[in-house]
């Protein structure tokens, strides 16, 4: 799929429609692993200095500090069909959690993947979840802010969801979903993720990476770290867009609370890097094209609309980019949990028949 996917969407859908059948047959059958497992991946180790004494052991003198590494819980299908895994990285207060079991109870991102014959890898990020171990500390706040956050992500506006929103309805899954999110447990650094994250592929080998939200800035620096990366899926990249030195564009404003978008700059030869890969980034419902008086709606016009300039340098220097917002392809109601929501099996669907027309498989 080159520069235009769009047009050739309609037809992905098609297939992935003529999937259902099958797909509810396997969804009631059970699920055989070969391996399954956990691990942690990258970090760094600070040194004391001095010399360790038993004596007095609450004294730093001489100890060692790991942390900054990446926590990966990982399944192999027993009789896998694809050669390259799916290596799934979360967005901001989220973990590895979001692509798991959805906020009512289906299967998630991992599940429906294992089902189609990928190995899935599962990473919470450094001074996230279950790697929380950090080098740098900071200070945790206990802070209520849920409804800001159910607004962020555009599942309505408080207390209303949107109308033809795909999030789960019901208490229970609210709840679930708030009580999945979690804090940083040091400053938010996207060169210590990319490190882990590259160091998770020299690990397993080639792969495809698949990101959300906050994720996809660390999902680019770890294309250019590593050539094992040989695609990325990014849902709903929210910041981290790196344009080549000299092409920078001016930040977009917006009356979000997080302000303008700033896009970053990096040297044209890392740059290079993203050319080399098909890359897909999936937007879902409720992002207006013109600005908005409402601010979530406006906080995500901006990084649609720099997600499509990014795409735009990335072919122009030869890439493969494709930019996808549901609403346009006929798939309403998405939130910013496009791969959790009501119609994730459809969105996973698509996504494999993308992967199928790459042969990425």
């Amino acid at each position: 799929m080159k520069k235009n996917g769009t047009l050739v969407f309609g037809l992905l859908i098609a297939i992935a429609m003529g999937a259902c059948a099958t797909r509810e047959k396997n969804d009631n059958e059970p699920l055989i692993l070969k391996e399954q497992g956990s691990f942690m991946i990258g970090g760094t180790v600070i040194q004391d200095s001095g010399v360790f004494n038993t004596n007095t052991p609450i004294s730093p003198q001489g100890q060692t500090l790991h942390g900054d590494h990446a926590y990966v819980f990982y399944q192999i299908p027993n009789a896998p069909r694809h050669k390259y895994p799916l290596v799934f990285l979360h967005g901001a207060g989220e973990s590895a959690k979001s692509w798991e079991t959805t906020p009512d109870g289906r299967p998630g991102f991992n599940e429906l993947f294992l089902r189609k014959g990928f190995p899935v890898y599962l990473v919470d990020q450094p001074r996230r979840g279950k790697a929380g171990k950090t080098t740098q500390g900071s200070t945790i706040q206990a802070i209520p802010d849920e409804q800001f956050w159910f607004e962020t992500f555009r599942l309505g506006i408080w207390p209303h969801y949107f109308s033809n929103s795909q999030f789960p309805k019901g208490e229970a899954a609210l709840n679930q979903f708030f009580r999945q999110m979690t804090p940083n447990t040091g400053p938010y650094d996207e060169k210590v993720i990319a490190e882990a994250m590259s160091a998770l592929f020299n690990k397993i080998g080639e792969g495809i990476l698949v990101t959300h939200s906050q994720g996809g800035g660390p999902g680019w620096r770890t294309r250019i770290l590593n050539n094992k990366v040989k695609a990325i899926v990014s849902y709903e990249p929210g910041s981290g867009f790196p344009f080549p030195y000299g092409k920078v564009p001016s930040p977009i404003p917006s009356i979000s609370p997080f302000g303008a978008l700033t896009p970053d700059s990096i040297p044209m030869n890392e740059f290079m890097e993203l050319t080399k890969i098909p890359i897909i980034i999936y937007y879902g419902d409720h992002i207006p094209l013109q600005p908005s008086k409402i601010w979530s709606e406006d906080h995500w016009r901006i990084r649609l609309e720099m997600a499509r300039m990014w795409a735009s340098e990335v072919n122009e220097q030869g890439g493969n980019v494709t930019v996808i917002h549901l609403p346009e392809i006929g798939i309403k109601g998405n939130t910013h949990f496009i791969f959790s929501d009501l119609n994730n099996s459809e969105i996973a669907d698509i996504l494999n028949n993308y992967l199928i027309s790459n042969n990425l498989l």
